[in-house]
């Protein structure tokens, strides 16, 4: 039939237009069967391939939401400026609305996002959470620190261990439209890879 050839390609100028405004994409493609079901913003598979790639986390948010219409998802970018934080070699999995993405991180790209003076150390990485050494000015206390990344409420939330600090928290990310549900971290030469899971609100 005429639409099993013509609308996955449609489909896949659109993403690949909607995801271009954010940088360079090599190339988008899309699946589905009958081809008609696109129609209704079902799809079997998407895969996008993008060089570099600059957005918000609320940016992000948005197109993740949009891809929840697929049954398979599979995204990639050699480079992802996310807000401050750059990222790379980004590899991202979507099977219905459950999510999961990994990146690494250079020890350079994460001094530049934290006050002058402060470093951040893995210590430990399980169970959706990762435990880091901070040295330096956190929470209004200059000394150095053991604390918690984890998924709290959907949210991604740092707080300090400690008992005259278990109180103080920050939250890193938080988007109703994308609930994250563990966090992972692992050393990568000259810096960390990162994991996230989460499901699309």
């Amino acid at each position: 039939m005429l639409s099993q050839l013509l609308l996955p390609r449609f489909v896949a100028s659109r993403i690949s237009s909607r995801v271009g405004r954010y940088g360079t994409v090599q190339s988008v493609s899309v699946s589905a069967w009958p081809a008609l079901r696109l129609l209704w913003g079902s799809a079997g598979s998407v895969t996008v391939r993008a060089l570099s790639l600059k957005m918000s986390p609320s940016q992000a948010a948005d197109l993740l939401g949009e891809g929840g219409g697929a049954e398979h998802v599979h995204a990639s970018a050699q480079r992802l400026l996310i807000g401050p934080l750059e990222l790379t070699e980004l590899s991202l999995s979507g099977h219905g609305r459950d999510l999961s993405a990994e990146a690494s991180v250079s020890n350079q790209a994460i001094a530049s996002v934290l006050p002058p003076g402060v470093q951040v150390q893995l210590l430990q990485s399980g169970g959706g959470r990762v435990l880091v050494r901070v040295s330096g000015g956190l929470f209004g206390v200059s000394a150095t620190v053991d604390a918690v990344a984890e998924a709290s409420e959907g949210a991604i939330v740092v707080h300090p261990r400690g008992l005259l600090l278990q109180g103080l928290s920050l939250r890193l990310f938080s988007d109703p439209r994308v609930r994250v549900l563990g966090l992972g971290a692992s050393a990568d030469p000259g810096g960390y890879r990162l994991v996230v899971s989460a499901t699309l609100g």
